[in-house]
């Protein structure tokens, strides 16, 4: 049997039912977070709750829990579960209101959350991916990690339209994100990718991942990488909570481009399995923080 979560319990799925008139439903008006389970443990949980928590606030949104309640009700969903290895899913909405572009303030917002099990995409790590190019035709709050993704789907069934396993979003000329990942290029064995604005969402995967070039000491610039740069790059690659870090091997759609070996790459892929085979074996917890 598969226990979902609903608000604070933890619930047979079949006993899950959310309203006709859930804002979610109606609006896409809400919020989500995913976090990697490793080893029945969630990785970088704290930067995931602080990014939630941020989404709420640019949403008006109130998160109904306080950050430990939040972590008691994530552990009993894995727990409940037996998870060993994928990812948690939760979402809040703004609650149940009737039909009206102007909402309300005060209504209990409804949070819900899934576990999935899903292994480490390691036959993508090694081979690297295809990317599909495409106009980045989302809205102006992309900093908010928000469950109207209606853009980003469209990127995504484009990439796979194309045989592509990501799109590849540019604003003009300006390489922005993936549909559900981070872009970065590498050039002269310096890491580029685009700065925390309101164009992307910050992943927390990314942020760690930066952390770990500091730690191998490899030189990073956080600036607006554009078409032509992407094309002259060395190396290019992508990021998130499931797919870790994936080298990019080819670029397709509205402009092309071909990558051979990934060094710098490679290094940072190892050095994240080095870090997550410690957390897998011991108690501590990597820090990245959102804020």
């Amino acid at each position: 049997m598969s226990y979902v979560m609903y608000n604070e319990s933890i619930i047979p799925k079949e006993e899950a039912a959310i309203s006709f008139e859930d804002r979610g439903y109606y609006f896409g008006d809400g919020i989500y977070e995913v976090i990697r389970v490793y080893n029945g443990k969630l990785f970088l949980q704290e930067g995931h709750l602080e990014r939630f928590q941020a989404s709420a606030s640019k949403l008006d949104l109130v998160v109904p829990y306080s950050p430990d309640t939040m972590k008691s009700l994530l552990r009993r969903l894995i727990d409940k579960n037996g998870l060993t290895t994928g990812y948690i899913y939760f979402q809040l909405t703004r609650g149940i209101q009737a039909r009206d572009h102007l909402y309300e303030r005060g209504t209990a917002p409804v949070l819900t959350g899934f576990t999935k099990t899903a292994g480490v995409p390691f036959a993508k790590q090694t081979d690297g991916i295809d990317v599909y190019a495409t106009e980045d035709i989302r809205w102006l709050r992309c900093d908010i990690k928000t469950i109207n993704l209606l853009g980003n789907v469209l990127a995504k069934r484009a990439a796979e339209d194309h045989h592509c396993a990501e799109a590849l979003q540019h604003r003009g000329d300006v390489i922005t994100e993936g549909s559900s990942t981070n872009a970065f290029i590498v050039k002269d064995e310096t890491i580029i990718t685009h700065p925390q604005s309101n164009y992307i969402l910050e992943g927390i995967t990314k942020r760690y991942v930066l952390q770990l070039a500091k730690q191998l000491n490899i030189p990073v610039e956080q600036r607006p990488f554009t078409i032509g740069e992407a094309k002259e790059a060395d190396e290019m690659f992508m990021t998130s909570t499931s797919v870790e870090i994936v080298p990019v091997r080819s670029i397709q759609g509205s402009f092309e481009a071909g990558y051979g070996h990934s060094p710098v790459t490679r290094e940072l892929l190892g050095e994240f399995r080095r870090e997550v085979e410690l957390f897998e074996a011991g108690d501590t917890q990597p820090l990245v923080t959102y804020n």
